[in-house]
């Protein structure tokens, strides 16, 4: 495993999102109140962009269907729907002024 920036800790602030790219894998990075995380970029139930979603009070809700997975585990906490697996999560690792993941190329 090694240690992959998204960003320096200068740029974040609450209301941040951003879209990066992890060898084959697309995740969003945000900040809310104080907090970062990282978590798959499309929705588990019919893949539509999460960077488009709503986060706020420790929940990500999706615009298509309304479905909301809680943060930080990424647990389904509402299907509108049949239920989906839940959102991939990736815990926040910092190195310095950056933050990232521990990325394992072989495990994705």
């Amino acid at each position: 495993m090694r240690f992959i920036a998204l960003e320096k800790l200068i740029n974040m602030s609450d209301g941040y999102t951003a879209h990066r790219r992890l060898g084959f894998q697309d995740v969003v990075l945000v900040q809310r109140a104080g907090e970062h995380y990282v978590f798959e970029a499309q929705c588990p139930h019919r893949e539509h962009p999460l960077d488009l979603a709503t986060i706020d009070a420790g929940e990500v809700r999706c615009g298509l269907h309304g479905y909301r997975f809680g943060l930080p585990a990424g647990d389904l906490i509402y299907a509108s729907e049949e239920p989906c697996r839940g959102l991939r999560v990736w815990p926040v690792h910092y190195e310095g002024n950056e933050l990232g993941v521990m990325w394992d190329e072989t495990a994705h």
